[in-house]
C-alpha cells in the first residue's frame, strides 16, 4: 500500500489562513503565521482561485477538535485509562474508544495513535464530496459557457451578439474593446437571464457564485479553465476585497495638501515660497520641478535613474 504522504495540516489551521487572507495580507505572509511553509500557503490560494474552499465557520463541540486529540495522544502515552481521558476532556469513554481504534496510525504494523494522523483520518473519513451543478446538468453548462464565451445561438442557429459592453472613450485601455470579454455575459447577466428564458424549469437555475467557483477553484473543471479571459476583471484569481484596500497610499502628507496652504502663500504676495512636482517620461526617466510662486521661477532637478537600471532584471 502506497504511502499518502505527510498527513496536510488540519482544517482549523486551514481556516485560520483563510481569515488572514480575508484581512488583506498575502498568501506568503498568512502562510507563515498560520505555521506552513510559504510554497504551501501560494498553493493553497492558487489551487483555491482565492475563493476559501471550506467553511470558515467553527465546527460545532459534536466532534473532537485537534487540540483535544494533541490531549489524547499524550495521556494515551502516559498510559492514562480511557475512562480517565474521557472525563478529563469531558468526553463519553466510549468517544475515545472509537477515536483510539479508527483513527490510529498503522503504517509501522502496530497501532499507533498521533494527534496529526487521526485529524487526517478524520478529515478524509467526514468528506462528502458533492458533484458540482454544472457537472450534473450538461444543458445547464453548455447555455453557461455559451454565454460567457460570447457564442449565443437562438434555437434556429442564428448567432446573437452577447450583451451590450459600456462605451469604450479611448482612455487607459487601447486594446480594451478587442478583450474576449467585450461581447460575453457577466456571471450575474447569466444568473438572471435564465429565470426569463426558462420560468418553469427550475432545474436551470444557478448562482453568480457558483459559476465563478466553477472557474476559479481547481477540481470543480465544470467549466472550460480558459473562460476566465471572458470575466470583466480577466484575472484568474479571485482578489480578496480587502487586500485592495491595503495597498500603499500617495506620498502626499496632511501638511502639503494644498488646502492647508498657507494664506501667503496662495495669493503669492511673498516670495520664498516653492512647490514641486515630478514629471515621469518614457523609459522612467524623471525629472523634478520646482517653482517660486511669486516670481514664477522654474527649476528643473534631474533625477538620475537607480544604479542598475535597465541591466538587473
Amino acid at each position: 500500500m502506497r504511502s499518502p504522504g505527510r498527513p496536510e495540516p488540519s482544517r482549523a489551521v486551514q481556516r485560520q489562513f483563510w481569515r488572514l487572507i480575508a484581512t488583506g495580507i498575502t498568501s506568503a505572509e498568512a502562510a507563515l503565521k498560520v505555521g506552513v511553509s510559504v510554497p504551501v500557503g501560494m498553493r493553497w490560494f492558487r489551487h483555491a482561485g482565492g475563493m476559501p474552499p471550506i467553511s470558515l465557520a467553527e465546527p460545532s463541540g459534536r466532534y473532537l477538535s485537534f487540540a483535544e486529540r494533541e490531549e489524547i495522544a499524550l495521556l494515551h502515552v502516559q498510559k492514562v485509562g480511557v475512562r480517565d481521558i474521557a472525563r478529563r476532556l469531558g468526553r463519553d469513554p466510549s468517544t475515545i474508544s472509537r477515536e483510539l481504534r479508527r483513527n490510529a496510525a498503522t503504517r509501522s504494523g502496530k497501532s499507533e495513535y498521533r494527534a496529526l494522523v487521526a485529524q487526517w483520518k478524520a478529515q478524509q473519513a467526514a468528506k462528502r464530496p458533492k458533484s458540482a451543478k454544472l457537472v450534473v446538468n450538461p444543458r445547464l453548462r453548455a447555455y453557461v459557457q455559451e454565454r460567457l464565451s460570447g457564442k449565443v445561438r437562438r434555437p434556429d442557429g442564428m448567432a446573437v451578439d452577447g450583451s451590450t459592453p459600456p462605451p469604450w472613450k479611448g482612455l487607459n485601455k487601447p486594446h480594451r474593446a478587442d478583450r474576449r470579454w467585450a461581447l460575453a455575459w457577466s456571471p450575474e447577466q447569466i444568473s438572471h437571464r435564465l429565470k426569463v428564458d426558462f420560468p418553469d424549469d427550475e432545474s436551470m437555475r444557478i448562482s453568480p457564485e457558483v459559476i465563478y467557483q466553477s472557474l476559479f477553484i481547481e477540481g470543480r473543471g465544470a467549466l472550460k479553465r480558459e473562460l476566465v479571459t471572458c470575466l470583466r476583471t480577466g484575472r484568474a484569481l479571485r482578489q480578496p476585497r480587502q487586500r485592495t484596500r491595503n495597498k500603499a497610499e500617495g506620498h502626499v502628507t496632511a501638511d502639503v495638501v494644498l488646502s492647508e496652504r498657507p494664506a501667503e502663500a496662495a495669493d503669492r504676495a511673498v516670495p520664498g515660497h516653492w512647490e514641486g512636482d515630478l514629471i515621469i517620461g518614457t523609459g522612467r526617466s524623471a525629472i523634478g520641478t520646482l517653482v517660486e510662486r511669486k516670481s514664477r521661477t522654474v527649476l528643473l532637478v534631474h533625477l538620475p535613474r537607480m544604479d542598475g537600471w535597465g541591466e538587473k532584471p
